[in-house]
């Protein structure tokens, strides 16, 4: 019992120091909502204006070799460009130069004859063909091409095909998916936990490292800088207890931390994302089950006491928080490139992966958002996590003990 009002006591140290720091109380819980949704809703306005000048922009379409009366079929469908004549004996680089300087966005070269080889064609001929000059790089290049195929010029093919044979249910022999959107078999709130799977797994596991990063530097070397960590060491408190006292403290203020960011991201996210996707995913929302949100709940609570262990270390080793930070930069990268990892599969891996630490918490997240994590990839999960953590933690309490290290000797 004393032990554990000794341990209370030092949590209660930490989080009054914390939370009576007004910079520190920005910084973690202020700071971050503010940027991550002004961050988000930067990228929105950005996407949102680049589809709205794409869609404004009327593309410069030029023709070559056209057939008769072909301009004036393209005012019948519909098709909004200004549309520009090159004269059959000109040469085409010119223009080519034009479309990778943006002036231009897509040149259209008839086959000379056009029209003439296709009502005298004969089996065994060479079809006639429309050829496309466009710069795939450029959005207006891009995007007036493949509207004017689609528009115009498959239209145009089917026009001149029933010219040729009358109607074209004659030679149809079957159709695929008249009606489209009855084929659409889906699941949402799964396909919208596979898309926001993606991203979430990689976001929660950074941001939990970056709260535990910035408190536990400060906590540990930072003290050890200040002198105040020696005068807590040379009391009667064992040292043990001081270490989980830190570690404890240090685990609430990260959640803490962590919740922070992810309440903004659920703001901020969604809008986003709809943006990106150009709608596609408007109304997106996680639907979690009791159990879900426990197995999430734990999986990041055994997660932030596995980063503040690995942050705790290297503090207490380190002589000065500049030092330290220096330290935890490689291991923030290395957090970093285990998130990354995860936005670049299907979620599908072996039992094994679920016993790396840091990665495997981040597939077990990536997993959960589909409703497809067995309780034995979550148990091995958190297993793996919290025996790390567990290693990490004695090596810690052993250094405590140790009078060089905490006095810098």
């Amino acid at each position: 019992r004393y032990k554990m009002n000794t341990i209370k006591l030092i949590i209660k140290k930490e989080l009054t120091r914390v939370f009576s720091d007004k910079k520190l109380v920005i910084s973690l819980f202020i700071l971050p909502v503010a940027l991550i949704i002004g961050m988000y809703a930067l990228i929105g306005q950005m996407q949102d204006s680049m589809m709205n000048d794409i869609e404004e922009h009327t593309p410069i379409i030029y023709l070559k070799n056209e057939p008769e009366g072909f301009t004036d079929y393209i005012k019948t469908m519909g098709f909004q460009g200004e549309i520009n004549i090159i004269n059959p004996d000109e040469s085409l680089d010119n223009y080519k130069q034009k479309i990778m300087d943006g002036k231009i966005d897509t040149v259209v070269v008839f086959e000379e004859d056009f029209l003439d080889k296709i009502l005298n064609y004969n089996e065994g001929d060479s079809i006639p063909e429309i050829k496309t000059y466009y710069n795939p790089s450029e959005d207006y290049s891009n995007i007036a091409r493949n509207q004017f195929v689609e528009t115009v010029l498959m239209s145009y093919q089917k026009t001149l095909l029933s010219n040729r044979i009358g109607n074209l249910d004659n030679i149809l022999v079957f159709n695929i998916d008249v009606e489209p959107e009855t084929s659409i078999v889906m699941d949402e709130e799964k396909a919208t936990g596979k898309y926001l799977g993606m991203m979430l797994p990689y976001f929660i596991t950074i941001m939990l490292f970056a709260g535990a990063m910035s408190l536990g530097v400060d906590a540990i070397t930072g003290e050890k800088e200040r002198g105040t960590l020696a005068s807590m060491l040379i009391t009667p408190v064992k040292r043990s207890e001081i270490v989980m006292g830190k570690l404890l403290s240090l685990s609430i203020l990260s959640c803490l931390s962590a919740a922070v960011y992810a309440v903004s991201m659920v703001i901020a996210m969604p809008r986003m994302l709809d943006n990106l996707s150009g709608g596609e995913t408007e109304g997106v929302a996680l639907k979690f089950s009791g159990v879900q949100m426990v197995q999430l709940l734990v999986i990041m609570l055994a997660l932030v006491f596995l980063y503040v262990s690995i942050v705790s270390l290297v503090a207490v080793f380190a002589k000065t928080a500049k030092e330290a930070s220096t330290y935890v930069t490689p291991m923030y990268i290395l957090v970093i490139v285990a998130g990354m990892i995860t936005m670049f599969q299907n979620g599908e891996g072996k039992l094994l992966y679920h016993a790396i630490p840091i990665y495997g918490s981040a597939v077990a997240i990536q997993k959960l958002l589909v409703n497809e994590l067995p309780m034995i990839q979550f148990l091995t999960t958190i297993g793996s996590t919290v025996a790390t953590a567990a290693i990490l933690v004695f090596i810690i309490t052993k250094a405590f003990n140790n009078e060089r290290v905490m006095f810098n000797g």
